[in-house]
């Protein structure tokens, strides 16, 4: 892979192995079998397993975890790989509670991720709220994530667990990546209200990230989820937009120009 090219790999659920720059990077992983967690206060009941273990993937250069407080975003296998890797960047509570390599980004924060060979890689939080107006209580802090190889966000979006709301908004106010990962699903484990994107929060990215593929992930593989990959595309098709979504093959390795 050239350093200026970007692979997405879904493994499933939320977890997708970014490459680019000539680093390899892993979004919230989830390496579990399917079965049940808990039935309160949240079920948490995870229905299909990854599409690669990580032995498949490989070596990792960085985890970016956009909040280690959910099984569906954290699981057991999940957290037992996190000492593996090099470092692992999430929100600046969730760095406490995991300690170890873990590093804690504020919201617009940038770090550099530097290779032995001298590549550099930019690793930029963004705002994410997991849910309505007064979720934060019960959902916790969730963060996002920009990627950039010649600047600060010019390579990839990763939303994670967010709505979309006046914090996403203002990523796309500040950057212009050439792909977006939104984690979508419409998940509503607690209630009539979805605490992960939906087709309208989709769209309404779409419209604030015009000059940006879109791809959708975490939305499979759990109970929780109310809308399917196949009826987000369906939505996208509807409207006339179908061509802004790029859709990911579980463990097939999808390639996007920089």
């Amino acid at each position: 892979m050239t350093p200026s090219g970007l692979m997405l790999t879904l493994i499933g659920g939320p977890t997708t192995l970014i490459e680019v720059g000539g680093f390899r990077l892993l979004t919230d992983p989830t390496f579990d079998p399917p079965g049940l967690y808990r039935e309160t206060p949240v079920r948490f009941e995870k229905t299909s397993g990854p599409a690669l273990s990580p032995a498949e993937i490989g070596p990792l250069d960085a985890v970016l975890l956009s909040h280690d407080q959910h099984f569906d975003n954290l699981d057991n296998s999940g957290r037992a790989l996190l000492p593996t890797v090099p470092i692992t960047y999430t929100t600046p509570a969730g760095a406490h509670r995991l300690g170890g390599n873990a590093v804690g980004l504020a919201p617009f924060e940038t770090r550099e991720l530097w290779s032995d060979d001298g590549r550099r890689l930019f690793i930029t939080a963004t705002p994410a709220r997991h849910g309505p107006v007064g979720i934060e209580p019960i959902s916790g802090d969730v963060a996002g994530f920009l990627l950039g190889v010649e600047r600060p966000g010019d390579a990839l979006y990763v939303t994670g667990d967010t709505v979309w709301y006046e914090g996403t908004a203002e990523v796309a106010h500040r950057f212009t990546p050439k792909v977006v990962m939104l984690f979508t699903g419409a998940a509503e484990p607690r209630g009539r209200f979805h605490m992960t994107m939906d087709s309208n929060d989709a769209l309404e990215a779409a419209r604030a990230f015009p000059d940006s593929a879109l791809v959708a992930v975490h939305n499979e593989g759990w109970v929780h989820f109310k809308e399917s990959a196949a009826q987000l595309a369906a939505t996208f098709s509807t409207l006339g937009v179908a061509a802004r979504l790029t859709p990911l093959e579980r463990g097939i390795a999808t390639r996007f120009t920089l």
